[in-house]
């Protein structure tokens, strides 16, 4: 029975306790808190290629109906496009995309974003035509 004792009291395990835990983790989020200012742009920039892929698939739709009609589509049906579910209606999309306008040899379509993403009250805005480079309007 000793043995057993003094085999249990010798290996003991080295370990963090609770407090040590807590200061690191304290550490960590004053950290973040500090750096969280200086990623926004970068943040801003990573969401805003939703925008700019969908819009240019809008303009590679808009090109192929152009194509088979000698003229732009007004209707997001008329080009087999289905706008994504944005997060303000349970989906993922964080802009929501428009054909402002078309006529035979122009279009414009527009993706505004749903929430403001750096809490400034300015929602990104971005538009492409039928050159197909998508362009930032306004700036988030």
């Amino acid at each position: 029975m000793k043995l057993i004792k003094n085999a249990l009291s010798t290996n003991k395990v080295k370990a963090f306790n609770l407090q040590e835990i807590l200061i690191v983790l304290a550490i960590i989020g004053i950290l973040l808190l500090i750096a969280l200012p200086n990623l926004m742009p970068y943040i801003s920039k990573a969401k805003a290629t939703e925008a700019q892929l969908q819009l240019k698939a809008i303009h590679s739709m808009q090109t192929q109906y152009r194509y088979l009609y000698s003229r732009y589509s007004n209707d997001f049906n008329e080009i087999d496009y289905e706008a994504p579910l944005t997060t303000d209606k349970g989906g993922n999309a964080r802009y929501s995309y428009e054909i402002i306008a078309a006529d035979g040899g122009t279009f414009k379509a527009r993706a505004e974003a749903v929430e403001d993403f750096d809490g400034d009250g300015i929602r990104n805005v971005w538009e492409i035509d039928e050159k197909g480079n998508p362009k930032e309007i306004i700036k988030d």
